[in-house]
């Protein structure tokens, strides 16, 4: 289906959606000043993914967007990668620097080689090397959200992740997808690349949503039940007090006691007179 203006929109988005994708990750861990539960496997390889990636989307000659797309997941899978050593090591600032920026370069020039390198067989029809690249692309993504679903299975949680990540990355996944179907020429192997990803992603928000999601759920519920059954007794047993202290009040009366009856009033008056007039005798 070849709609240029559709790939190039549909593209457009899906990079823009990678570009940011991993930027809700970095601010949490920078407030955080942590990086608890993120994995940096999964961090350096989707920063390798990159690599065959922006190859295969080279030399097939994408639009624009998917082209600049696997740079920028480069660049950011670094700056994560390396938010995990400098928060969670104590890494400094030159140390991480002085590890990362020729990590960049080394991926940076194999993929510029790669690109020189591949065009040959490609205008030659040679088809295995593009299988390579995109496979080795497809491998790398898949293992880095498959690292993250082996901390999921240790700990029974979705932890160190953000969530608003994971459906940037997701939609990202969905609108490359969709603009591969727009390109002169369907590519399955570009089909496959994005949307194993996306299905792996599928898995997260489901792991997320029964070890995360329904826990909360049933928190909440609880935390509102056991409120109102606190409200409930404390009415009751309010109620049944006041009862009692009316029981015991009229039951009970008392010389001390500030309730007197009207019988209780006139013999106490009797008495009064009587010793008043015995007085008056003697």
């Amino acid at each position: 289906m070849d709609v240029p203006v559709a790939a190039n929109v549909l593209g457009t988005l899906g990079a823009v959606c990678w570009s940011i994708q991993l930027i809700p990750q970095i601010i949490v861990n920078y407030r955080r000043h942590n990086a608890t539960g993120l994995q940096p496997s999964m961090m350096m390889l989707w920063a390798w993914a990159g690599v065959p990636l922006g190859v295969y989307n080279i030399v097939k000659e994408y639009n624009i967007a998917l082209r600049i797309q696997p740079q920028i997941l480069t660049l950011l899978s670094l700056i994560t990668w390396i938010q995990c050593y400098y928060y969670e090591r104590k890494w400094s600032v030159y140390r991480s620097l002085l590890v990362v920026l020729p990590i960049a370069a080394v991926m940076g020039g194999i993929q510029a080689g790669l690109i020189i390198a591949l065009r040959i067989p490609e205008s030659k029809d040679i088809e295995w090397p593009m299988i390579l690249m995109a496979s080795l692309s497809a491998a790398l993504l898949a293992a880095g959200v498959l690292r993250h679903y082996w901390d999921i299975w240790i700990h029974r949680t979705v932890r160190g992740i953000s969530f608003l990540f994971v459906a940037i990355d997701a939609a990202g996944d969905v609108f490359s997808l969709a603009s591969v179907f727009f390109q002169p020429k369907l590519d399955y192997l570009g089909i496959v690349i994005y949307a194993t990803e996306f299905v792996l992603w599928c898995g997260v928000f489901a792991a997320g949503g029964y070890y995360n999601f329904l826990p909360w759920i049933k928190r909440r519920w609880s935390a509102r039940a056991s409120k109102r059954a606190v409200e409930q007794g404390c009415q009751s047993s309010g109620g049944s007090r006041e009862g009692e202290n009316g029981i015991t009040l009229h039951e009970n009366p008392s010389s001390s006691s500030v309730f007197r009856t009207a019988s209780g009033n006139s013999g106490l008056r009797a008495r009064n007179a009587q010793g008043r007039d015995l007085q008056d005798v003697e």
